[in-house]
């Protein structure tokens, strides 16, 4: 006869829940107790049968997540973090990507709802009391990454002002007076959530600021490449491109080899994730990290919270490790 968490409760002498949480390494238990429920369960042979837990509590054991695409690699990063948390405590995972298509968003949480997935993560295109309105009628517990929606709803992600104006910050302690800063997608303001961008010039402008320095030169065209190559960039005073994104810096950096454009000995450049691809890069690229994957993770247990029904409309979670890489183009 296989062993069940109420045999394994009953020997520790605890609850079914603490020995739930134990078993599915979530918050709410000490580091003693759950030692030694993880050493009974190992001694009993505990294997867990994740689909009549979740047809006993009228769970489908799905959750449901939706990102922009996995053509940036923090995408897919961050995708490969949650996907594994999730299988390691029984759920299946159905990825959707919006491609920042409103529309598409929409048909993913349809879709969702028609497939009864536990809970929800996402990384939202969109914004605003309708929208809210729209996933609070799902009757979903969902937990967004990134791009915060509002208050309402619990968020997992960094501070991204504060670690974009910390590396602008450390831009200009490299000697630099002027910054160019690339971000296409603000092109979309008005039409698309984009919290996470917002801020993170919000950052760079107060960064500046503070330091002294006049607001930055801000490039939003689709054609960002042609947009730099009009410029004097070894003109006086030193510059420096920012970007919000690695993908962004690496088209940046691509383009001055071609053209014979040194860095950092002509123009500094700083991008922002630290995506694996850097290592590979010279120069390497100065960058800001933080913990792409514990995102995720987080993600999933403060979604497994809600499931369980301990919902917190005011649980912000900002995860603030960032961390300047120094790197070699300022």
């Amino acid at each position: 006869m296989s062993v069940t968490i109420k045999d394994i409760a009953q020997i520790c002498k605890v609850s079914e829940g603490t020995v739930d949480r134990a078993l599915n390494d979530r918050p709410g238990i000490s580091k003693k107790t759950k030692e030694y429920i993880l050493k009974v369960a190992k001694e009993l042979n505990y294997t867990p049968n994740h689909l009549a837990r979740g047809l006993a509590k009228g769970r489908s054991m799905t959750l449901g997540v939706i990102l922009f695409d996995v053509r940036n690699p923090y995408f897919a990063k961050l995708m490969n973090a949650i996907e594994v948390k999730a299988r390691e405590i029984g759920y299946v995972v159905f990825p959707i990507f919006t491609h920042h298509d409103p529309q598409n968003e929409r048909k993913a949480l349809e879709h969702f709802k028609t497939r009864q997935v536990d809970g929800i993560i996402m990384f939202s295109v969109q914004s605003g009391h309708e929208f809210e309105k729209e996933l609070l009628d799902l009757k979903i517990p969902i937990v967004t990454i990134g791009n915060r929606i509002s208050g309402g709803w619990t968020y997992v992600g960094i501070n991204e002002r504060e670690s974009m104006k910390d590396a602008v910050k450390h831009v200009i302690s490299q000697g630099y007076e002027e910054i160019i800063y690339i971000c296409p997608p603000l092109t979309r303001r008005g039409e698309v959530n984009l919290y996470t961008l917002e801020e993170r010039l919000a950052g760079c402008r107060e960064g500046l600021s503070e330091m002294g320095k006049k607001e930055p030169l801000v490039i939003m065209d689709s054609d960002y490449i042609k947009a730099i190559s009009q410029i004097d960039l070894e003109s006086q005073p030193k510059k420096a491109i920012v970007c919000p994104a690695d993908i962004y810096a690496l088209e940046v950096l691509n383009h001055f080899k071609k053209n014979k454009i040194r860095v950092p000995e002509q123009v500094g450049l700083m991008g922002f994730d630290d995506i694996d691809t850097l290592k590979y890069i010279s120069p390497r690229l100065c960058s800001v990290r933080y913990p792409v994957s514990e995102i995720g993770i987080t993600a999933v247990n403060r979604l497994l919270e809600e499931i369980d029904g301990n919902h917190n409309k005011h649980l912000n979670v900002l995860l603030l490790q960032h961390q300047i890489v120094t790197g070699e183009s300022l």
